[in-house]
């Protein structure tokens, strides 16, 4: 099952990213279809620790002893190694992305190829919703969401268009979204059009523009920058000297966020340097930004967006 949830991207690179050391403590704050858990078990951890909040990914358990699931989100790792009495670890994943498993579910809502619910909570047991989002935040703040988290250059026109539209009814579905793209995308001859499968046809030159549109409220929806956040400072923190830390990351947004926190060790980004001009930061940069080889992209085409970066915890003098 856990091949069909989802293939990881780079996950030789990955691995040897995070030099396992035998019987170290290590975490993957995405569990997903657990083949990157999988694939640092085989390296020799001494424990994994696999953080998911979404309940479809238990499915995909390991049975090894060596393993503890945490159903959580990852904004709480320092929580629950205090709770489990971890108070370092060795090494640290987290592969961004997210899971075929959630585009490829109509019923979640992740993807505008499928006729479903506005949902997109990775956490099932969250109460607020894609289409919550939709239907009750204002223009400006759609319009800043949209331009913030997808970079849509014309993010206050749809922003417009949702706004008219849903002030006649409640925006609940995909395809009632894809509609207020442009005001006339579902009118035009090649507009959109629902298959009898439930799949969504749209013209080729809205795909671009969709795709954004939904990562946008997906990262709006799960808060993930926030989280993102958190669980770096925490990372930081419990990291042992040697420690490595490897993400992976899918769009510019996360990335510029995880490449300034490796380089200065902060949130801010902000560069200190002592005395002799040395840059003070916690981090060695093992990986800068390494992306995937032509044959992984044409066997996995979602691994073309990923971006590897790896940083050592450096050991004070």
């Amino acid at each position: 099952m856990s091949e069909i949830y989802h293939i990881p991207a780079m996950l030789t690179e990955t691995i040897e990213g995070l030099n396992i050391k035998p019987d170290g403590v290590y975490v993957d704050v995405t569990f997903g279809g657990g083949g990157h858990s999988r694939a640092i078990l085989e390296a020799g951890a001494g424990h994994l620790y696999s953080f998911d909040q979404d309940k479809d990914s238990l499915r995909n358990a390991i049975d090894d002893e060596r393993w503890t699931f945490v159903h959580s989100n990852f904004r709480y790792l320092r929580n629950w190694m205090d709770y489990y009495g971890i108070e370092q670890i060795d090494g640290l994943l987290a592969d961004l992305g997210v899971s075929f498993h959630h585009f490829d579910c109509p019923e979640r809502g992740f993807s505008f190829r499928f006729s479903a619910p506005l949902d997109m909570r990775m956490n099932q047991t969250a109460k607020r919703t894609a289409a919550d989002v939709v239907n009750s935040y204002s223009e400006e703040e759609l319009a800043q969401l949209f331009w913030l988290y997808g970079e849509l250059k014309n993010g206050r026109g749809i922003a417009r268009n949702i706004c008219k539209a849903r002030a006649q009814r409640r925006i609940e579905r995909t395809e009632e979204l894809v509609e207020n793209l442009t005001p006339t995308l579902s009118s035009r001859e090649g507009g959109i059009h629902i298959l009898e499968n439930g799949e969504i046809e749209v013209p080729a030159q809205y795909k671009k523009d969709l795709a954004r549109l939904f990562q946008a409220l997906r990262i709006e929806v799960n808060d993930e920058m926030g989280a993102l956040r958190e669980m770096l400072v925490a990372a930081r923190d419990m990291l042992k000297p040697g420690g490595r830390i490897a993400i992976l990351t899918y769009h510019s947004l996360e990335d510029r966020l995880v490449k300034n926190f490796l380089r200065s060790g902060n949130l801010e980004g902000t560069i200190e340097k002592d005395f002799y001009g040395n840059i003070l930061t916690p981090f060695e940069i093992i990986e800068k930004g390494r992306t995937a080889c032509a044959e992984e992209v044409e066997r996995n085409p979602r691994s073309r967006s990923a971006k590897l970066r790896v940083g050592g915890k450096i050991t004070p003098p």
